[in-house]
C-alpha cells in the first residue's frame, strides 16, 4: 500500500495532502457516497471506502476549486473546440461502484483503460505491495497529466502509457482485473483474450444507446455479466470509437438517436411532433427514489422499432415533448407514426408515487403508445426483471448463442437476456 507522505502547503498555495479543508470535505464526500449506496441498496466494500478516505483527488484535479474536486461530480479536464468533453476526473460515486465492480484487488494486476490518475491512484492502494496497476490512453496530454499528478500524490510505481485501449497493452498482461473509465460500445476480442481464467472486466458498455457499467467474468472464450449500474462516460477514442445517428424530429430541438443500425423512415417522421398527442398511461407505478433504469432495456429488447428521444430544455418548456427525462427516453418510431415514454405524473397528494404512460403522435400515435405502455405492462408483470449479458466472439454461429436479444457488433455478438421470463415478447 502507498504512504501518502504529510507535506505542507508550499508557498504557492498548493493544496496537499495535509491540507486541512480537504480532509474535512473529503470525508463529507464520502459519507455522501455512502449514503447513496445505502439508498441504492449497493454496498459499498469497506476497503473502497478506507482508500477513498485517504486518497487526495484534488491532486488530480488540476484547475478546479476544493469545492469541486470534493464535489458529487465529474470534473472536466480537457475539451475539444466546440466545448465536447474529451477527458473527466469521474464522478466519485461512479468510482465507488466500479471499484466494487471489481471484486477483490488485493495483489492482483489491473489494466485502466482510460487514465486521469485519481482512479489509478485508489487501484495502486487497493492491489497492495503484491499487485500492479497499468493505465493507458490514447491521448497523450491525458498521458501527461496522469503522470504528473500521480507523481504529486507519490504514486510513482502506476505504469502510465499512450496507446489505443482496444489492444489491452498486450505486452504487459495477462490481467487479473480489466477496467474501461471511457464509455465503450464494443468489447474488443483483445480484452477477453487478455483477461486470466476467470478474470474479471468491467466496463460502461452502451448498447441502443443506453450505458450501463458491466461487471463480467470471464468463462473461456466468452464474458458473462455479474452485475451492471446505471453511469455516463466520454466515448472512447481510436479504433474503437463509434458514432450512432441522429434523426431530426423538430429542427436541433428534438430528434432521435439510433445508436445500432436501426432504420426509421425520416421522411415520414417529418412534422410528426405538429400531430395532435396522443396519451396512454399504463397503470404501473414507481416510488419517487426507486430506481427504473432496468425498464430501458427491457423496452429496447422487446419493442421493434426502438429508439432513443432526445430533447433541448427549450424543446420542454415549449411542450413541443414531454418526455421522461430529457437525453435519451425509450420511444418508438413506426412508419409516420411516434411514441415515447411519456414524463411521469404523481398519482397521490404527497407526490410519492408517479405512474408511467407513453406520449404518440402521428396516424397511429395512439397505437404506438399503446405498445410501449403495454411492454411496460409486461415489464411489471414479470417483476421488473433485471438483465443478464453474455459477450461471445463474432464467430460464434447464432446457433450455439445462449437465447436472448442478439447484438452483433465488429468483434463480438452480445446476448441480452431475462432470466426470470422465457424470452423476448416481441423481437425488434
Amino acid at each position: 500500500m502507498v504512504t501518502l507522505p504529510p507535506v505542507n502547503t508550499d508557498t504557492a498555495g498548493k493544496s496537499t495532502h495535509s491540507d486541512p479543508d480537504a480532509a474535512a470535505l473529503r470525508a463529507a464526500l464520502v459519507d455522501r457516497i455512502a449514503d447513496r449506496h445505502r439508498q441504492l441498496d449497493l454496498v459499498l466494500p469497506p476497503e473502497v471506502e478506507a482508500v477513498m478516505r485517504r486518497v487526495p483527488r484534488h491532486l488530480f484535479t488540476p484547475g478546479a476549486s476544493l469545492q469541486q474536486a470534493y464535489s458529487l461530480d465529474s470534473v472536466v479536464t480537457k475539451s475539444d473546440e466546440h466545448g465536447v468533453m474529451l477527458s473527466t476526473v469521474s464522478a466519485p460515486p461512479t468510482v465507488a461502484m466500479m471499484l466494487g465492480q471489481l471484486g477483490e484487488l488485493s495483489g492482483k494486476r489491473v489494466l485502466e483503460i482510460g487514465s486521469g490518475g485519481y482512479n489509478a491512484a485508489l487501484l495502486r492502494e487497493l492491489v497492495g505491495p503484491d499487485g500492479s496497476v497499468t493505465s493507458i490512453d490514447i491521448d497523450q496530454d491525458v498521458v501527461d497529466r496522469a503522470r504528473a499528478c500521480l507523481a504529486k500524490a507519490g504514486y510513482r510505481d502506476v505504469r502510465v502509457l499512450r496507446m489505443d485501449g482496444e489492444s489491452a497493452a498486450p505486452e504487459f498482461g495477462p490481467w487479473d482485473r480489466i477496467v474501461v473509465t471511457v464509455g465503450a460500445w464494443e468489447v474488443p476480442t483483445a480484452w477477453v483474450e487478455q483477461l486470466t481464467d476467470d478474470g474479471r472486466l468491467v466496463v460502461p458498455l452502451r448498447t441502443f444507446g443506453l450505458t450501463r457499467s458491466w461487471a463480467f467474468r470471464r468463462r473461456g472464450d466468452a464474458l458473462e455479466s455479474l452485475s451492471h449500474l446505471l453511469c455516463g462516460f466520454v466515448p472512447i477514442q481510436g479504433m474503437g470509437e463509434h458514432r450512432g445517428r441522429g434523426v431530426p424530429l423538430h429542427g436541433e430541438q428534438v430528434g432521435l438517436w439510433l445508436d445500432e443500425g436501426q432504420q426509421v423512415d425520416e421522411a415520414a417522421l417529418s412534422g410528426v411532433l405538429a400531430s395532435p398527442r396522443a396519451q396512454v398511461w399504463s397503470g404501473v407505478t414507481v416510488g419517487r427514489r426507486q430506481p427504473f433504469h432496468d425498464q430501458d432495456l427491457w423496452l429496447a429488447g422487446n419493442l421493434r422499432g426502438f429508439a432513443l428521444l432526445t430533447a433541448k430544455q427549450q424543446a420542454v418548456e415549449a411542450g413541443v415533448v414531454s418526455p421522461s427525462w430529457r437525453l435519451g427516453t425509450p420511444a418508438v418510431a413506426d412508419g409516420g407514426s411516434l411514441a415515447y415514454r411519456a414524463k411521469l405524473r404523481s398519482v397521490d397528494p404527497e407526490q410519492t408515487t408517479y405512474e408511467f404512460g407513453a406520449y404518440g403522435h402521428g396516424p397511429d400515435g395512439a397505437g404506438v403508445a399503446e405498445r410501449l405502455a403495454e411492454q411496460i405492462r409486461r415489464w411489471d408483470q414479470l417483476n421488473r426483471p433485471s438483465p443478464h449479458m453474455t459477450v461471445h466472439p463474432a464467430s460464434t454461429p447464432d446457433a450455439e448463442l445462449p437465447h436472448g436479444y442478439v447484438l452483433a457488433k465488429r468483434h463480438s455478438k452480445i446476448v441480452i437476456s431475462w432470466p426470470d421470463h422465457d424470452g423476448m415478447v416481441n423481437s425488434p
